[in-house]
């Protein structure tokens, strides 16, 4: 990631809680720029090693309820990995859906959305959003899980 893609990201981070009210306070600052900076999926307590370096006051609790308030906002995105919950700054720019390695994490973006595809839905029922992942393995990884051998 860019220098200027992270400050874009902090900006859109920021700008998001303030819209819902949120003081603009250094730690909120310091957790726009850990998930801008970092481009990777990060894990409660990644987060929370992470700032209370920095705010040794700081508690999980504080930290876990903030991941899960920026994700409801949508300004971060939650999934669920082999190793757990974790959150990834989202991507409020521009509509896209992800492929996710199950091995290494390594995430890439695709434009297509299956929404397009999807005919007959309910006309009660409103939408608000959507999210669509396809977990598996990259080339990388594929070419390190060993294969079933045939059966002769």
């Amino acid at each position: 990631m860019q220098v200027g893609t992270h400050t874009h990201t902090i900006d859109e981070m920021l700008r998001a809680m303030a819209q819902q009210g949120w003081r603009i306070t250094e730690q909120r600052r310091s957790l726009a720029t850990l998930f801008a900076e970092s481009g990777s999926y990060l894990s409660p307590k990644d987060v929370y090693e992470y700032m209370k370096v920095k705010y040794p006051g700081v508690s999980f609790d504080t930290v876990y309820r903030n991941l899960r308030l920026l994700s409801e906002m949508g300004v971060l995105e939650q999934f669920h990995l082999a190793d757990g919950l974790k959150f990834k700054a989202s991507c409020l720019s521009h509509h896209h859906h992800h492929m996710i390695c199950i091995s290494c994490e390594k995430t890439v973006t695709f434009e297509f959305c299956p929404m397009k595809l999807v005919k007959d839905l309910p006309e009660s029922f409103e939408i608000q959003s959507h999210r669509f992942e396809i977990f598996g393995y990259c080339s990388d990884c594929k070419s390190g899980i060993s294969q079933p051998s045939e059966l002769h």
